[in-house]
């Protein structure tokens, strides 16, 4: 049985749960709505769920780095390496003090490089078109560490010309330090530069570096396309799955209805395809609805939604054709006076019903409309009133829902959705519980959270949400499973034709007597639970049991 809550919620037995499959339905993590941190598996199921975008996000990042690439101007680079001495004498002492001030001395000399005094006299000699400035900024030098040697690199369009350049610069780098490093009295420079390695025209572009940029295109794109689905993930809001039900509220989810794009065209999919995926969650759905609390099981139930294109109307038909077919008897209310439409989905007459009941101009039994095996009944809307809160509220209402409920087992009100108007927060109150449908990718959380708090406020009895139009992928569990008849074993007449098997063994058809009747082979054995008996099928089913009766024989006296 169902445990009552303080807020007015009901919840499933432990029993009850592992027997309907709830624990499939709601989710155990998180059941009482409270907030929780995002774990490594929320992270996997948005990776998987956004790997589209991702990958469309890694795919443009490589477009764009190999298009920049290719956009760019091919650089190509030429270095040339000098190594600095000073002449010392041969004691140990003053090989250690000419070492130590050569490495003093290269830092300051790596400063010189891209000086005036050593680019102007390079441009000069090679005639380049640039001035002292331009060319200092393709010109580097840098010095190992704990070295003697100065790397000098210029890059340049044309690779000979960046080859040339470096050679110019070293030997123009010779005779500069020669002249600052030569003494006051006239002798000779203790400090010789010397070039140990000339510089040599490269074969390939410097940069751009195409390998590199396509992965680092690659990793941006990737870390770009990650961040916008977590950013997402994070600012939806909106209802998707059972799921997002356990993190608003710790009302029961009593149903899970799969989404279907052809449901607007067939909404009473019980009817159209019985034995589709819809029609088998509309089944369990009314399973569900048949373990509510034993003891206080409701008679009227309301079915509402939070706000208009829910599903809330098919679902109220939906439910109510299940439970007929399960041999209940089913009054269906059509309460939303504001945009009635169970008489348009059933085919039936609309224009008097319950508004001309409350109004008094008609009795409930003159007005209330059968449908399919005589088990269903249904009272459409009637005339749209200008006060259909007042006239829900009213005392006819409660008298009307009072005597339905004497002459049926189930009373299902499909009324108005809770956030635009009051309607159904009202007949909640005179009714033993609400439905709540949800649209799955219609409602956000805040919507839902305001909805059960607006049927929390008023008291009403919380039955179950039903979760409707949740898309399911084929990594879903029991996305995968489809139980449908085939054609060779359908035996509904109406709905899909009855195929002859083969003899296995031997590969013909197998042979009907001659004598066998008609009526041998006909009769209720080709019903689907819930089809109602025609007459000639009612007598063919009795001919047949007096057949199959033993005959007693009086005995002689």
């Amino acid at each position: 049985m169902l445990l009552g809550t303080p807020s007015g919620t009901a919840r499933f037995h432990p029993e009850i749960r592992m027997i309907t499959g709830y624990e499939r339905l709601a989710p155990a993590y998180n059941r009482a709505g409270e907030n929780r941190a995002v774990e490594l598996q929320d992270y996997w199921v948005i990776l998987r769920k956004r790997w589209l975008s991702i990958g469309v996000f890694t795919l443009l990042g490589a477009a764009l780095a190999v298009a920049a690439s290719l956009a760019t101007t091919p650089l190509y680079e030429a270095s040339t390496q000098l190594y600095v001495s000073v002449k010392t004498g041969d004691s140990s002492s003053d090989l250690l003090q000419g070492s130590n001030f050569t490495r003093q001395q290269v830092t300051s000399y790596t400063q010189l490089v891209n000086s005036p005094l050593v680019l102007q006299p390079v441009i000069e000699d090679l005639g380049l078109e640039a001035r002292t400035s331009a060319l200092s900024s393709r010109v580097s030098a840098s010095s190992p560490l704990n070295t003697s040697l100065i790397n000098v690199t210029v890059t340049d369009e044309n690779p000979a010309i960046a080859a040339a350049t470096a050679d110019a610069i070293a030997k123009q780098f010779k005779t500069v330090i020669a002249d600052l490093e030569t003494p006051t009295d006239g002798g000779a420079s203790a400090v010789k530069i010397s070039i140990v390695r000339d510089a040599v025209a490269p074969e390939g572009p410097a940069s751009p570096n195409l390998k590199l940029n396509l992965a680092l295109g690659l990793l941006v794109g990737l870390a770009l396309g990650v961040g916008i689905a977590v950013l997402r993930a994070v600012l939806d809001t909106r209802v998707r799955s059972d799921a997002d039900v356990a993190r608003v509220t710790d009302t029961s989810v009593i149903g899970v209805i799969p989404n279907d794009d052809d449901a607007p065209e067939h909404p009473l999919i019980v009817q159209s395809s019985p034995h589709s995926q819809r029609s088998e969650a509309f089944r369990r759905l009314r399973t569900n609805l048949q373990f509510l609390d034993i003891a206080d099981r409701p008679q009227s139930i309301v079915v509402t939604s939070s706000l208009p294109g829910e599903g809330k109307s098919t679902t109220s038909i939906n439910v109510a054709i299940t439970l007929a077919d399960a041999g209940t008897r089913v009054a269906l209310i059509d309460a939303d006076l504001r945009r009635p439409s169970v008489a348009k989905y059933m085919g039936l007459e609309g224009s008097v019903g319950l508004t001309t009941v409350l109004i008094g101009r008609a009795n409930v039994e003159d007005v209330i409309q059968p449908w399919g095996n005589g088990f269903l009944h249904v009272l459409p809307a009637g005339q749209v009133p200008p006060n259909p809160s007042e006239l829900l509220g009213s005392l006819a209402m409660a008298r009307l829902l009072e005597k339905l409920t004497e002459m049926y087992d189930v009373v299902i009100v499909d009324t108005a959705p809770l956030l635009p108007v009051t309607d159904a927060a009202i007949l909640s109150k005179l009714t033993g519980g609400a439905l709540l449908v949800v649209g799955a990718d219609k409602l956000h959380r805040n919507q839902l959270a305001e909805s059960v708090g607006a049927l929390e406020t008023v008291g009403a009895r919380i039955l179950g949400i039903v979760v409707n139009r949740q898309r399911r992928t084929q990594s879903d569990q029991y996305a995968y499973y489809d139980y449908t008849p085939t054609p060779a074993t359908s035996a509904d007449s109406g709905r899909t034709s009855r195929k002859k098997r083969k003899n296995p063994s031997t590969g013909r058809l197998p042979q009907v007597p001659e004598s066998t009747s008609p009526a041998a082979v006909s009769g209720p054995t080709t019903l689907w639970p819930g089809d109602s008996l025609s007459e000639t099928q009612l007598k063919d089913f009795q001919r047949q049991q007096a057949q199959n009766s033993p005959q007693h024989q009086r005995p002689s006296s």
